[in-house]
């Protein structure tokens, strides 16, 4: 995905939690058999962000009722983080 996007680009990423596995985030409102794992979102996005400017991100669909693991809050705070860390390393 990320070969779509042109070096340099300013991003703004919507990620909506609808796209995991429903084994890795059981609570959000649609639930997509066969949707991505952990590390494959995370290689994602963090791909998108590498090369590009990233201007903005958010992170949506995760639904607490839904969630009594709190596997899906757990794995939205996870995301977050890859994505910051991803933006701004440690040098």
């Amino acid at each position: 995905m990320a070969d779509l996007i042109p070096v340099g680009e300013n991003l703004y990423i919507t990620f909506d939690i609808d796209v995991m596995d429903p084994s890795q985030a059981p609570g959000t409102g649609t639930p997509e058999i066969g949707g991505l794992f952990c590390q494959e979102a995370g290689e994602c996005l963090t791909s998108l962000i590498a090369g590009n400017n990233l201007i903005g991100f958010d992170l949506v669909e995760v639904a607490p009722p839904y969630d009594t693991s709190e596997l899906t809050a757990q794995l939205g705070a996870t995301l977050i983080i890859d994505v910051l860390a991803a933006r701004f390393p440690s040098k």
